[in-house]
């Protein structure tokens, strides 16, 4: 038993225009969630961040906090790139159709992840 699961993505050589439409990043993490049969207890949050002297030329940062943890999303238009993480205290979590998800939305060329379980050690019951 473990008490979630944690899929992180990075997406090459996304649309350029898409990445910056803070629209769709917003329709995405109201989406998300509701495909993925989570349940979604705020709004989204949404950021256009216009950069730094950096590694960050901006884009479009959100995040919407679900029943079952969170779901974000990092824009970097500049550089065609965009970061994703998809927490969920559930297990089971449909990676394929989450990175199929991110993919046609943000018309990715090639796309990392990283799936890591959380709480191996997770008590099975409460603590005195």
């Amino acid at each position: 038993m473990h008490f979630g699961e944690h899929l992180m993505i990075d997406g090459y050589g996304g649309d350029k225009e898409k990445l910056g439409d803070k629209e769709l990043v917003l329709r995405c993490l109201n989406e998300l969630p509701e495909l993925l049969g989570m349940h979604k207890i705020a709004e989204p949050q949404l950021v256009v961040f216009h950069g730094n002297d950096g590694k960050d030329p901006g884009g479009v940062s959100g995040v919407v906090l679900i029943a079952e943890s969170h779901i974000s999303i990092h824009t970097f238009t500049e550089r065609r790139f965009l970061t994703a993480d998809v927490y969920s205290c559930r297990n089971g979590m449909d990676t394929e159709r989450i990175i199929n998800f991110f993919t046609s939305k943000f018309v990715l060329q090639d796309v990392e992840q990283d799936f890591v379980k959380r709480g191996t050690r997770y008590p099975e019951h409460n603590l005195a």
